[in-house]
């Protein structure tokens, strides 16, 4: 693209030059930071002496897209990095250095690292059993492994912040006002937390809270380590360092420092991942080591129009700066009462595709977007554009692997084709599992089905079933099933029993991916079973590697419980990945915003729902208590009411303000009286769109 003036004044700065750079989203940062790193390379600096920083591999994608582009400088590889990957490395290279100091069991022994599934895992297995032996969190209403996850979010936050894990239960203590019982809570949470921080270090198990604190505290101040990690580094590039932790700014500092010269980009008014200890404030601090400070302000994705919605939204919340110049309405499609949600669902799918099949858009120029995308929303909407010829794709982070049809239908035959597992999947599964794997099943004609050929654990021929239901389930289907089966029976036979990644490739391969199959041309369907294969083979490793096996039972067995139980996704660098796919986007809202991608058409649904201001539900945290703005030593100061309502103004605005400035032409603010529950519907969003229309004088109008 072509570049300004103001763009190209950094881009081709002198190779001595630290430069701070900061703008609104779609003002072109990460294009003169991928310009910049090709012009470093042009000139003739070495790849290896250029290190590029971000928060998450999925934001260095732009970097990672130029390193492969093979029209390139050659010579040499780019190192794009994240703080993760640059303490991960270290600690497997200099374990020996600090294995027997920091108490772990076996010294002379590796490390086993584990990824966010892995770790959930052996938390069960370490506090589980305490946790119903001793009635922890027994007045807590939340699925087992999200409690997992917010223990695990605590030691990640302890770690990346800075403070030591043990003072976890003090800090949340000391900031609470409501109901005394909830304080035992958070001591059951640190309790919790040190059960598992000694299991690992008895075991030689690394979490990502591990991994950082020993890199923080023991290595990094090591003349060695430096020499490692910035040995070779003459020139910096870190982008988005507003949704970076502190630790990683303490790092990047130091690399700077030394460095011959810097580009620092941080995007103003975003830090969406501050429930992952991200600090905007800290990213400003690094403004001290740059010789100058570019801002950039013209943007090239949004309108004024729909700036100035955003300004409104900051208006009707009671924020202060926000000054509207234009009326937003040209931009806003919101004239569309519904009562009840699924007449809204419908007049997005109308909308959705007139836009597609009418006006020529191209689907991937539209995203659908919610502050929560449930399975109900997902498939509702899905259905209705796919019976139009409309594709579409999802992106759902942070889910359990088990919520995933793809994923229930590969256990249940995993199930099915392991007898000596002792684990026979219900009817109803194998149901479930057939209308995923045969594209034309419905539940009538499953049930039939599985009432004639499914008898725990067998499964028998479809010849079994007399002619007329055969006839009503249709031979077509017959045969579909007959090829499974023989699949599954000539696997069983065998008697070569896989391993579990190699057993659903396998699947999927030779028999769920072929045409007449579900799995055929469903591109959700195949990037979940990839992620499924990827996570089966972790643990597996893990497991190999860690000495402490399950026991009375094999690791597959084990993997395919763990899932069963809700275990929470690990991310996937393929799930952020903008295929070819040309499909509309239904994802939550703050997935979109770190896609950090513009579109022309968003779809906003459930506008009245109070998930786009409020935070989602985590007892056991507080992401604004576990910071560095929240001094634990000022007796008397507590979380509020009032700072949970500041908060979630804010949090709505910088939503608000991050999806408008990734939109080039329209917002479609979907509504219903009634959400998706039944209730009446009057969240923040909703009552800040009314405030701007009664500001432009028409009130009753729309919304």
């Amino acid at each position: 693209m072509q570049l300004t003036e103001s763009q190209l004044a950094v881009v081709n700065a002198p190779l001595e030059a630290k430069i701070f750079l900061s703008g609104p989203a779609g003002t072109g940062k990460t294009t003169v930071g991928v310009a910049r790193l090709d012009y470093l390379l042009e000139q003739g600096v070495a790849a290896d002496a250029i290190l590029v920083m971000a928060p998450q591999r999925t934001l260095a994608t732009p970097y990672y897209d130029l390193m492969a582009d093979p029209g390139r400088v050659p010579g040499g590889q780019v190192n794009v990095t994240t703080l993760g990957s640059i303490a991960k490395r270290a600690v497997d290279l200099f374990w020996p250095l600090i294995a027997d100091s920091y108490g772990f069991g076996n010294p002379y022994g590796r490390p086993t690292f584990l990824t966010l599934e892995t770790a959930q895992y052996f938390m069960a297995r370490v506090v589980g059993p305490v946790i119903e032996r001793e009635g922890y969190f027994d007045s807590v209403t939340v699925d087992r492994n999200r409690l997992y996850s917010q223990v695990i979010d605590n030691l990640n936050k302890a770690a990346v912040i800075g403070f030591p894990y043990m003072e976890i239960a003090e800090r949340l203590k000391l900031a609470w006002q409501g109901d005394p019982a909830q304080l035992r809570m958070y001591d059951d949470v640190q309790t919790c937390a040190h059960l598992f921080r000694q299991y690992c270090l008895a075991h030689n198990l690394l979490d990502f809270s591990l991994q950082i604190e020993i890199f923080m505290e023991r290595l990094w101040h090591l003349p060695q380590v430096k020499q490692y990690v910035a040995g070779t580094v003459q020139h910096v590039i870190a982008d988005n360092m507003e949704e970076d932790t502190p630790a990683a700014h303490q790092i990047l500092a130091n690399l700077v420092d030394g460095a011959a010269s810097a580009l620092i980009i941080v995007d103003q008014q975003a830090g969406y991942r501050r429930f992952l200890g991200a600090d905007p404030l800290s990213a400003y601090d690094l403004t001290g080591l740059c010789d100058e400070q570019v801002t950039l302000a013209d943007s090239f994705v949004t309108t004024s129009e729909l700036t100035a919605f955003a300004d409104y939204v900051a208006l009707s919340v009671n924020l202060d700066g926000a000054d509207p110049q234009v009326d937003p309405r040209p931009v806003l499609d919101y004239q569309h009462n519904f009562r009840y949600h699924p007449e809204m669902i419908d007049g997005v799918a109308e909308q959705i595709i007139a836009l597609v099949n009418d006006q020529g858009v191209d689907p991937d120029e539209i995203v659908v977007l919610a502050p929560f995308l449930s399975d109900a929303l997902r498939f509702s909407l899905t259905n209705r554009l796919e019976e139009a010829g409309v594709p579409t794709r999802s992106h759902r982070p942070s889910r359990s692997l088990r919520e995933e049809p793809a994923t229930r239908c590969l256990l249940t035959l995993a199930q099915i084709a392991h007898p000596h597992w002792r684990l026979p999947p219900t009817r109803f599964d194998v149901v479930y599992a057939f209308m995923q794997a045969f594209g034309d099943l419905d539940l009538g004609r499953g049930q039939l089905l599985v009432a004639g050929v499914y008898n725990p654990p067998d499964l028998k021929p479809f010849d079994t079933i007399p002619t007329a239901t055969q006839e009503r389930i249709t031979f077509a289907l017959g045969a579909e099933y007959e090829r499974l089966r023989e699949w599954i029976t000539a696997y069983i036979e065998a008697g070569d029993l896989l391993e579990l990644d190699h057993f659903f490739s396998k699947l999927f391969g030779e028999v769920l991916s072929q045409p007449g199959f579900g799995f055929h041309d469903d591109y959700d369907a195949a990037a979940v079973t990839a992620n499924l294969i990827d996570s089966a083979q972790k643990f597996r490793q893990v497991i190999d590697d860690s000495g402490a096996p399950p026991e009375g039972k094999s690791g597959a067995q084990e993997y395919v419980e763990m899932v069963a139980e809700g275990i929470i996704a690990d991310q996937y660098l393929r799930e952020w990945t903008v295929d070819d796919a040309d499909a509309v986007l239904l994802a939550p809202a703050y997935t979109f915003l770190m896609g950090n991608r513009p579109v022309d058409h968003q779809f906003w649904l459930n506008v009245g729902g109070q998930g786009w201001a409020q935070r989602l539900y985590q007892p056991l945290t507080n992401p604004y208590v576990l910071t560095r703005h929240w001094d634990p030593e000022m007796r008397g100061r507590v979380w509020t009411d009032e700072d949970e309502y500041r908060v979630n103004r804010d949090a709505l605005y910088r939503l608000v303000l991050g999806l408008t400035r990734r939109c080039r032409t329209l917002i479609y603010l979907g509504y219903s009286d009634l959400g998706e529950q039944g209730y009446e519907q009057r969240g923040l969003l909703l009552n800040a769109v009314q405030g701007m229309l009664r500001r432009l004088g028409v009130e009753g109008e729309g919304a």
